[in-house]
């Protein structure tokens, strides 16, 4: 009746706000290194994750992460909790990012539906461009602003086996490069005629955007996918 339907929607508003606050700060700057992100959820909550943060052990380095866990909606949007608890946990202890990452997908088997899993890019980002990445099973980031594929997948998504192992990358960036890490619907999102996005627009918006700040690139590239997908609905 009407008031379950309240009490239900009033119960998927608390969980997007708990989900909001799981989010991290929207911008990052330090002396190197520059971040922002965009979070939209196609309903009240997702299984996208995101993370941005420094430890505190005066290093300076940026850790970084986007995953998206199966599912949609409320399970979904309990499994990215859970993911983003494993690696808080995680990051708190001295762990190579190998480590990191095959703990977290041990720990995630252990806790998840045995049909659960999560495709996760993670690493860290430190002085002179340095950067150490991990991709279990992600869309590939792209380099700015030749927007070149910059590690494809290098082990399963999370969840799938316990003793999955992770390989580690190592890229090295200019002061006038730099990274992008998005989840399939941006690259998945679809036209009024059934048209992907893609990876190729992606890649080719990016050339002709790279210069932009963090924030301002996007900004931009929400206004080219808006214009893509005009006209037919979410997904």
């Amino acid at each position: 009746d009407e008031r379950q339907r309240i009490a239900l929607q009033e119960d998927l508003d608390l969980a997007s706000r708990v989900q909001s606050g799981l989010l991290p700060q929207r911008e990052f700057r330090s002396r190197h290194w520059e971040a922002c992100y965009h979070y939209e959820p196609v309903g009240a909550v997702s299984g996208d994750y995101c993370e941005l943060m420094t430890p505190e052990d005066g290093t300076g380095r940026l850790f970084f992460a986007v995953g998206d866990v199966s599912g949609k909606g409320v399970a979904a949007s309990l499994l990215m909790a859970q993911l983003h608890a494993i690696l808080r946990s995680l990051l708190s202890a001295d762990l190579s990012l190998k480590q990191i990452v095959e703990r977290a997908n041990r720990l995630f088997c252990a806790s998840a539906l045995p049909s659960a899993f999560a495709t996760l890019v993670c690493g860290w980002a430190a002085d002179a461009g340095e950067i150490e990445i991990c991709n279990a099973g992600h869309c590939a980031p792209l380099v700015l602003p030749d927007g070149a594929a910059a590690v494809e997948a290098t082990g399963l998504p999370l969840g799938l086996f316990a003793s999955g192992d992770y390989e580690v990358r190592r890229l090295a960036l200019a002061p006038d490069q730099g990274l992008l890490l998005y989840s399939d619907g941006l690259t998945e999102a679809r036209s009024a005629l059934d048209e992907e996005f893609g990876l190729g627009r992606l890649s080719t918006f990016l050339r002709g955007h790279a210069h932009l700040s963090a924030p301002d690139l996007i900004s931009a590239c929400r206004r080219r996918l808006s214009e893509h997908v005009r006209g037919a609905p979410r997904a």
